[in-house]
């Protein structure tokens, strides 16, 4: 079985096999047109703009491969790690879905040359429109990637702060006025009303300006700083949106086909169901 890997990949013929990776999404050279997808699997590239409205095949072969290290796996954690890579590895820990939480501080990083590098650097938060308006945090240099992933409409980063324990304070605060999770139902059916996100950024500024200011008292008035961004739009390559949304699922089928009629956020949405690639990172699979 092929390792996952991140190296550069090669063009992919008609049929190819290998793990799974995350779709990759990227802007498209003109602004009104779609994002541009490419299926990743084991070395290999798909072009899958091209490929919508065309009959697609994935089989899953039973097998899993460790993203980091390889080994095979008989059950894939936190998007595709063995278990001793869950246990072991920083990126798997709970702080970094709970950033507020973080502990290297403490002495308990598990990866301390791991967290100075990815959780000691600049943050985002921003406003997103992917099934209605949220709140969300990343890493400065994953813009737009994070809202691509998302499968957002809009997006409008509103704040830089320092570290990423900052901007998971900063989040909590806005968690209590805007939720900060997509209704992947929602935004897979494509009912998404488009919003004045700087409208919605200045009522949030109001409302949140106490707890703003008590952030800025606890880590310094330079660790938070107001963005003055225009809002990004983004278009997705979709035919048709399911009226009803039927999952598909390798772990209960090994073979997911039909024609391919969109892709949206990390989902290929096929006539037969939708499916969420990131979900199964690691998956060998066949693609044809």
């Amino acid at each position: 079985m092929r390792r996952v890997t991140n190296d550069v990949f090669v063009p992919a013929p008609s049929s190819v096999n290998g793990c799974l990776q995350k779709m990759a999404a990227a802007m498209p050279s003109r602004q009104d047109d779609n994002v541009v997808y490419h299926l990743r699997a084991g070395d290999h590239r798909m072009p899958l703009n091209e490929r919508i409205g065309e009959h697609l095949r994935l089989a899953w072969s039973g097998a899993i491969a460790c993203t980091h290290c390889g080994r095979a796996t008989k059950k894939s954690f936190a998007q595709g790690h063995c278990y001793p890579c869950f246990k072991r590895l920083a990126q798997c820990d709970t702080c970094i879905m709970k950033p507020e939480t973080c502990h290297y501080h403490q002495g308990t990083c598990r990866e301390p040359e791991w967290g100075e590098k990815h959780c000691f650097q600049p943050h985002i938060v921003y406003l997103a429109n992917s099934s209605g308006l949220k709140v969300g945090i990343t890493r400065k240099t994953q813009m737009p990637t994070r809202w691509l992933d998302q499968g957002a409409i809009q997006a409008l980063p509103i704040l830089e702060v320092n570290t990423r324990q900052q901007s998971g304070f900063v989040e909590m605060l806005f968690k209590e006025q805007v939720a900060d999770r997509t209704n992947w139902r929602a935004m897979l059916k494509g009912d998404v009303e488009p919003l004045d996100l700087v409208a919605e950024r200045d009522r949030l500024f109001d409302l949140l300006a106490d707890g703003l200011g008590q952030l800025r008292d606890l880590h310094g008035a330079d660790a938070i700083r107001t963005l003055d961004e225009k809002p990004l739009d983004f278009h997705y390559p979709v035919l048709t949106f399911p009226r009803k949304v039927v999952s598909h699922n390798f772990d209960k089928q090994s073979l997911v086909e039909g024609v391919l009629q969109g892709v949206k956020g990390q989902y290929l949405m096929f006539d037969s169901g939708v499916i969420n690639l990131r979900k199964f990172t690691g998956y060998e699979i066949s693609i044809a």
